[in-house]
């Protein structure tokens, strides 16, 4: 097996030497249903709803809304504003900064209380909340039947992954482990290196160096060679999505990373391991990676698996 390969592979069970940080990376692919429900009282604190650029939010109003009153701060940082009598989308652009707060405001028609509604838009690098209800009048019960039925299901997909975990952890190390748990099974690792193919995106935290893909049975990894971009603070990886171009996420289940990008230093390794819903991924896909406050991102697009 190739001397790489090898190295990747103990890499995914955590075997990376003493000098290694890690960090698990569980992050759900999407943020779910919000809902929010307004009460008369005009003192009501503007509740805050994550976007993200180039993500659609959709804002559903159980009344209708004044289409011409729509106030959205930073307008000229969106790319799409589309008002209804009761929906509101928008998709922000490359222009919008992560952490940056902007304020929504909406009124609506019919003059009841609360005449008007205030939100505040905050933007992360890559998660959203795709679609948000609001209510002023007292919900229907199938909505709450509705949001049981999530609660159950997030309770039921985090119970499988403690199967899985328990499973991992109650296997053998190095390559019998991978094989024990299925992981890998007979046709080995399928091993692509995509360093020409991929993209980076202006503006990143870090630059790329080298690009590796690696697939499994039922897992996908990409392997990253970065270096310090001029004398920017040092860099380490804390959130990261792997996205189609449909917009459908992978599982991303750790990310591993040798050590902080920094100025003056050796370039490191950063390992994003995820989980594909599908044997064999399909297409490219774009990696978005951020430091702890969202700031500071890289992302790398045409990421394709063997």
């Amino acid at each position: 097996m190739h001397r790489s390969m090898l190295a990747v592979l103990l890499v995914l069970l955590g075997g990376g030497g003493q000098d290694a940080w890690a960090q698990s990376s569980s992050s759900p692919a999407g943020l779910g249903i919000r809902r929010i429900e307004l009460s008369p009282d005009a003192a009501q604190a503007a509740a805050e709803v994550v976007v993200s650029p180039g993500l659609s939010t959709v804002f559903i109003f159980d009344s209708e809304v004044s289409r011409e009153s729509v106030a959205l701060e930073g307008r000229e940082r969106f790319t799409v504003l589309d008002a209804g009598l009761s929906t509101l989308r928008f998709v922000p652009s490359e222009r919008i900064s992560s952490g940056e707060r902007l304020r929504l405001t909406v009124r609506f028609q019919d003059g009841a209380a609360p005449a008007s509604a205030t939100f505040i838009l905050v933007a992360h690098p890559a998660r959203s909340e795709a679609l948000v209800e609001v209510y002023r009048r007292k919900r229907g019960a199938e909505t709450y039947q509705e949001e049981v039925r999530q609660a159950r299901l997030e309770a039921q997909q985090c119970r499988e992954e403690i199967v899985r975990l328990r499973a991992e952890r109650a296997a053998p190390d190095g390559l019998a482990g991978l094989i024990s748990t299925g992981v890998l099974e007979w046709r080995g690792v399928e091993f692509l290196d995509v360093t020409r193919l991929v993209t980076q995106s202006p503006g990143g935290a870090v630059t790329k160096r080298r690009v590796y893909t690696y697939r499994a049975a039922r897992r996908v990894a990409v392997a990253l060679i970065l270096a310090p971009v001029g004398d920017a603070q040092p860099w380490t990886a804390e959130g990261v999505t792997l996205r189609g171009k449909a917009n459908e996420e992978l599982k991303v289940l750790q990310v591993w990373q040798s050590g902080p990008v920094a100025p003056g230093s050796a370039t490191q390794r950063v390992v994003v391991e995820a989980e594909s819903a599908t044997e064999s991924p399909v297409g490219s896909y774009t990696l978005k990676l951020w430091d702890a406050d969202g700031r500071r991102t890289i992302t790398l697009g045409n990421i394709a698996f063997q």
